[in-house]
């Protein structure tokens, strides 16, 4: 796959407000079409973004993750006329697990969502957008984003060194233990002291000063303004509808049925194409990029 993605070469505006709908969708709806179509294009999407290895070990543990969350809900929740049976004098209901389902399938999303985020949106994008309307509070969000990733590397790099020098050579528990808050201990202290050279850093570039001038390589193009309208269409369409009623659904006291006809079907086929609409130009890039490498290679 090539290093660079076609869809982070949109500007930063573009970018931040298609995922911005795309999270604010998958966090407020409640449909199962809906829901099913923001899981996909965000399961695919991130595919796309970071590699299908990635991909295959993120849904190793979001799956069951889906899982539990679908049967815990009937365990507090006991709403629902189709009981399936007690548990300590309490009803599992079949909508209840319905209505767990698509909680987690919809928290899943919204996961899959924001990890297509942080493979896009990189803190100078970020920092971009926000810099001069709130320059220390962007600064401190791209740091958190960032920092994240960062520290499950430096952590492994720290529990590597631990191994090759011997450390977990005991079987005991109570060492294991031990040598893992020597780890957390190394970790918290790597951690605040390059949180404290990235700020003396900033602070010494003069950053969030006003008068401050930045340099940035953003610039806005014609296909910035299409796809920036397309997104932008797309989503009005999408919340007018949904804030109209053609995305309701109820899971209490029954199921209710799926609508498919008039403007549901537009509805659901507006989410469709918003959502998918940057996976397809993924793929179009990736197809055109091999096609032009096997004509140079051939």
């Amino acid at each position: 796959m090539r290093d660079m993605r076609h869809f982070e070469t949109y500007h930063p505006i573009v970018i931040f407000t298609f995922f911005a709908g795309a999270v604010f969708i998958s966090m407020f709806t409640a449909h199962p079409v809906v829901i099913a179509v923001c899981y996909l294009s965000g399961v695919i999407f991130c595919g796309m973004l970071s590699g299908v290895k990635k991909l295959l070990a993120s849904l190793a543990y979001s799956l069951p993750l889906t899982v539990v969350i679908a049967f815990l809900n009937p365990i507090f929740v006991h709403k629902g006329e189709t009981i399936l049976f007690f548990l300590n004098d309490n009803p599992v209901t079949l909508e209840a697990v319905y209505r767990g389902a698509a909680s987690g399938v919809m928290l899943m999303s919204v996961f899959y969502w924001f990890k297509c985020y942080n493979a896009v949106m990189t803190s100078d994008k970020f920092i971009y957008l926000f810099g001069r309307a709130a320059p220390k509070l962007s600064l401190l969000i791209s740091m958190i984003l960032r920092f994240i990733p960062k520290l499950i590397e430096q952590y492994k790099e720290i529990d590597c060194v631990q191994r090759a020098m011997g450390i977990y050579i005991s079987k005991s528990y109570a060492d294991k233990l031990r040598s893992k808050f020597r780890v957390f201990s190394a970790l918290v202290s790597w951690s605040l002291e390059n949180s404290i050279e990235t700020a003396d850093s900033m602070r010494a570039r003069g950053y969030g000063l006003k008068g401050r001038t930045s340099y940035s390589d953003f610039f806005w193009r014609r296909r910035d303004t299409a796809m920036m309208t397309l997104t932008a269409c797309l989503l009005i369409l999408t919340l007018s509808l949904t804030g109209a009623g053609y995305a309701d659904f109820l899971y209490y006291p029954s199921v209710s049925a799926v609508e498919w006809g008039g403007l549901n079907a537009v509805c659901y086929l507006a989410v469709f194409v918003l959502l998918f609409f940057g996976t397809a130009m993924e793929i179009k890039e990736n197809i055109k990029w091999k096609y032009l490498k096997s004509k140079i290679d051939g």
